[in-house]
């Protein structure tokens, strides 16, 4: 318990202690947002690697499906590598820099209201941004609850308080630079934590070959007689396996919080570097979460009883305290990067995009960092009381809760976002009708779930159905409603045209 303590305590200090330390970085907007648009590719891969994976990967998406696809849940990991990094950065990274610097826009809606002259839009995504974001945060509390519960036999509430301060703190202090810096540090014991827990677990198994023949033997009649399932290459269910690949790898094209790095980094060179950096942090990751997750099986867990958040947590109680304390210090490096980033992304939100502008017309750049530090604080708390009373009425699992923010996010924004980076045709109403569809859908499926066919009942799937519909919607509909106008839209692209300026000699 000593150990576990005084690991924490250490943690703790480093976090506050960076918060504090960029506070110099955090006196205007650009710096409290963006980090001055002058981040390097190590801390903007690292930070969109944490901000990708928290206590909602490795407690709740690993355990609900490493027990319903066996190692084929391995899948998802590689998904996540593949697609939700290095295709992201590669096709998304340069043309968010540079067009979003060229339009001035520090948020996603802003982006929106900007790139289609419509303050209509930027209005309407900012407040889906403000309502989806609430659900997902409050996934990652419960995620660590487990772990908390289990290491130090701590209070529930406790365990969130303790959390939501903590972040709030160093947010608060040091804006989207000690965010990063945090998320660095976090990344670093995220990766060294996931590999240490991976050969711990097999080595309580008698080693890898030992636990894929176990595997290998272990049934299920809900699912199939056939044996071998679990340990098979797609796993006793491929189509629902493809649908959580998309809704967890595709769907990071389009959320606020992951696409806004892409925002800050430096120049064109730190998007190279942070391609590869960003695409292994992934594969070590969320490929060894998910491999991890696959030998749930093996041990004996009722998830019927006690959920399939209970699964990690089971698999490593019996670890060395040493390692039980780098796990907790892991996964709540994991929801701490994560919970940063989305409170960081809401309130600069409901600060640039509704407030100012909207309701009050002529706003000091000291004034929006105050009201976007005070909006910090509002949705910790927001966040934090649904995940007390969530967990105390048990209403749904972190995945389902996860599936339902993501799906409403990246349904909405995925596919007007990155068609209009590239196509010229795409129009304001399109944008509109996508946003319209990708947020009702997911509203629908969370209140009448079983009005849906069986295959779309599941948020997961759901989700990855209204990505990709969108990315048919906003041609389709683009091409029978009004384009801007010609001479606005060169004028937007234009910024493609001109050549990036020399990289900077050192990047962090």
């Amino acid at each position: 318990m000593i150990t576990k303590v005084v690991m924490l305590l250490l943690f703790f200090g480093v976090m506050i202690g960076v918060g504090i330390y960029c506070r110099k970085n955090a006196t205007d907007v650009n710096g409290f947002v963006l980090g001055g648009r002058s981040v390097g590719p190590w801390l903007t891969a690292f930070a969109y690697g944490t901000s990708y994976f928290s206590a909602v990967i490795f407690v709740g998406y690993a355990g609900q499906f490493g027990w319903k696809f066996g190692l084929a849940s391995t899948w998802i990991g590689l998904g996540n590598a593949f697609i939700g990094s290095l295709m992201a950065w590669v096709l998304l990274g340069r043309r968010t820099r540079v067009m979003t610097r060229h339009l001035e826009s520090k948020t996603m809606p802003e982006f929106f209201g900007t790139r289609f002259d419509s303050p209509m839009l930027k209005i309407f995504s900012s407040v889906i941004v403000f309502i989806f974001l609430i659900p997902y945060t409050a996934s990652l509390y419960n995620g660590l609850s487990r772990l908390f519960g289990m290491a130090f036999e701590m209070d529930y509430t406790v365990c969130i308080v303790v959390m939501a301060i903590l972040t709030g703190v160093y947010v608060i202090a040091g804006g989207y630079m000690a965010t990063a810096i945090n998320d660095f540090i976090q990344g670093i014991v995220m990766l060294v934590g996931i590999v240490a827990v991976i050969l711990a677990v097999l080595a309580s198994q008698g080693g890898f070959m030992a636990a894929y023949e176990k595997l290998a033997n272990v049934t299920d009649a809900t699912v199939s007689d056939m044996p071998g399932l679990f340990a098979s290459f797609f796993g006793p269910d491929p189509f629902s396996l493809l649908c959580v690949v998309i809704l967890t790898s595709l769907g990071t094209w389009g959320l606020p919080q992951m696409v806004q790095k892409f925002y800050a980094i430096k120049n064109e060179s730190a998007i190279r570097k942070g391609t590869v950096i960003s695409t292994a942090f992934a594969l070590i990751v969320a490929g060894g979460c998910y491999f991890l997750g696959g030998f749930g099986r093996l041990y004996d867990i009722d998830v019927k009883t006690v959920g399939f958040d209970a699964i990690i947590p089971a698999m490593i109680e019996k670890l060395s305290p040493f390692l039980v304390a780098v796990v907790v210090i892991l996964v709540l490096s994991a929801s701490m990067s994560t919970l940063s980033s989305l409170v960081l992304a809401s309130s600069s939100t409901l600060t640039l995009d509704l407030i100012k502008g909207t309701i009050a017309k002529k706003m000091e750049e000291k004034t929006q960092v105050l009201i976007m530090r005070v909006f910090i604080v509002v949705f910790i708390v927001i966040s934090a009381v649904i995940a007390i009373i969530q967990y105390k009425s048990n209403v749904t699992f972190i995945a389902q809760l996860m599936g339902v923010s993501w799906g409403a996010l990246a349904g909405a924004f995925l596919a007007p976002f990155i068609l209009s980076m590239y196509w010229k045709g795409v129009t304001k109403l399109s944008v509109l009708v996508n946003f319209i569809f990708g947020a009702g859908i997911m509203t629908v499926n969370l209140f009448a779930r079983s009005a849906f066919p069986t295959v779309l009942q599941s948020p997961i799937n759901c989700g990855a159905f209204a990505m990709l519909a969108g990315l048919i919607i906003v041609p389709v509909v683009s091409l029978i409603t009004p384009r801007m106008k010609k001479d606005r839209l060169d004028q937007i692209f234009a910024c493609f045209k001109r050549p990036e300026a020399k990289p900077e000699n050192r990047d962090l």
